[in-house]
């Protein structure tokens, strides 16, 4: 039964129905803490900080996703780790707690490289994060090396059928080389 929640929240938040998608999401976290698999309880958790930091309820979404870190530490489930990581690293940056939102993303960006199941879209969006971190504390030439990367790597997402469809620019590649535009401009 929570996963039937956590689709209907998922097709609630891609309408932009947040309320909704809460909702839904609160019931399924409280489901899975009456005795379902962990594993289930961390991706509700996760789903769940999504929709938080969406509302703009940054400190319920950390809370959210440090539970979630915990619960995939325990249950050794690598890329689950990372993805919640990452997020609350980037959480954890947006409110200028500079330390902690290293500390995360260093980890996040670890274990994404060092697991052969790592998909290109989440290390590229763990990268941009690094970069974003970087460039925020100055350090520019690390900043620009991992724009080139997270560039790349988005770069790489850009298949055939993207360009059959005939979607518009790719936004991880537009981002990428307006930052690296910067870093790279005199003045």
């Amino acid at each position: 039964m929570a996963d039937s929640l956590m689709r209907r929240a998922a097709r609630a938040r891609r309408e932009n129905r947040l309320d909704d998608a809460r909702r839904d999401l609160v019931e399924a976290v409280e489901r899975c803490r009456r005795g379902v698999p962990d594993a289930v309880l961390a991706r509700a958790l996760t789903r769940l900080g999504q929709v938080e930091r969406d509302l703009g309820n940054d400190d319920a979404a950390r809370q959210l996703y440090h539970e979630a870190v915990g619960i995939y530490r325990v249950e050794g489930d690598v890329l689950g780790l990372a993805h919640a990581v990452r997020h609350l690293g980037d959480i954890h940056q947006e409110a200028g707690r500079w330390d902690l939102a290293a500390r995360c993303l260093e980890e996040a960006l670890d274990l994404y490289r060092r697991n052969a199941l790592t998909r290109r879209s989440d290390l590229a969006n763990a990268v941009r994060s690094m970069a974003v971190h970087k460039e925020e504390t100055g350090d520019l030439v690390q900043a620009k090396l991992l724009w080139e990367e997270a560039r790349d790597l988005y770069a790489s997402l850009d298949g055939p059928l993207r360009r059959l469809l005939g979607r518009g620019p790719n936004p991880g590649v537009a981002e990428s080389s307006e930052h690296l535009a910067r870093l790279t401009s005199p003045g």
